[in-house]
């Protein structure tokens, strides 16, 4: 049921804590890495071998991460899949694609999906350099994540202009914004409250991550988790919302 706020609460379509469950954490084994805090590199043609008693269909999304060069939009891909978190800024030439496997189970069915999400990053030099970067990035895409920093609240204040400018009308990508370098809390220059009024005023919530190199503990598990969780469920929202099956207008999951 929708929150006073009119918004669905998180967690409302899929199962966020599943992954701890004993069916959940047999799944998950088929996506982690032997330490079980980070998760596999696949190839191309490869899938997570996943339990033959466990019943598991797959659903395939396009998300593009877009944001200022610096923001940390390669560091914060490399956390979500399982890569090295590299030290020194390098700018993304071209385009990367990454894709990442999460399992989660949808509370409506009470069935298990594998999410397949196909992330593309680019730099912000290349989208300017050449004029087809931006469209490939753009097309077909079922999610744009914008991301800034809370060190540069210069990041965080271009969000507004980025949206405004990326979305149309017939527009049914879903949108998500990231804060990065949530660890830095000592040096943040984005207050608790321009949370609040961003995520009241664009009814899109904002998700933290911490762009730590090489963090391989629990915590660092437990935050990729919560991001790919949230990910997940507003792609199944949007696949709802254009079947018809979703809660229209400004029904959004979001933070309440």
């Amino acid at each position: 049921m929708p929150c006073a706020s009119g918004c669905c609460p998180q967690g409302s379509l899929l199962n966020l804590d599943w992954h701890k469950t004993r069916e959940g954490q047999e799944v998950l084994a088929s996506v982690l890495q032997r330490n079980l805090t980070k998760l596999k590199r696949f190839g191309l043609l490869e899938r997570p071998m996943v339990p033959l008693h466990i019943s598991i269909s797959e659903v395939r999304y396009k998300v593009f991460l877009l944001g200022k060069s610096g923001v940390g939009k390669t560091s914060t891909l490399a956390k979500l899949s399982g890569c090295l978190i590299p030290t020194v800024h390098s700018e993304t030439q071209g385009i990367q694609t990454t894709t990442v496997f999460w399992p989660g189970k949808i509370l409506q069915q009470n069935k298990a999906f594998m999410f397949q999400i196909q992330f593309w990053d680019t730099g912000e030099n290349s989208t300017k350099k050449y004029d087809h970067i931006m469209p490939a990035c753009l097309d077909k895409a079922d999610a744009i994540i914008f991301l800034f920093s809370f060190i540069d609240k210069s990041s965080f204040e271009d969000i507004p202009h980025q949206l405004t400018r990326i979305s149309t009308p017939k527009d049914n990508t879903t949108k998500l914004v990231m804060g990065t370098k949530f660890d830095q809390f000592a040096h943040s220059e984005i207050t608790q409250r321009d949370i609040r009024d961003f995520e009241h005023n664009w009814k899109i919530p904002i998700l933290k991550t911490r762009n730590i190199p090489d963090a391989e503990n629990q915590n660092s598990f437990n935050d990729i988790a919560q991001n790919l969780n949230i990910i997940c469920e507003h792609l199944w929202q949007r696949d709802l919302n254009i079947g018809g099956k979703g809660p229209p207008g400004d029904n959004k999951i979001s933070y309440c």
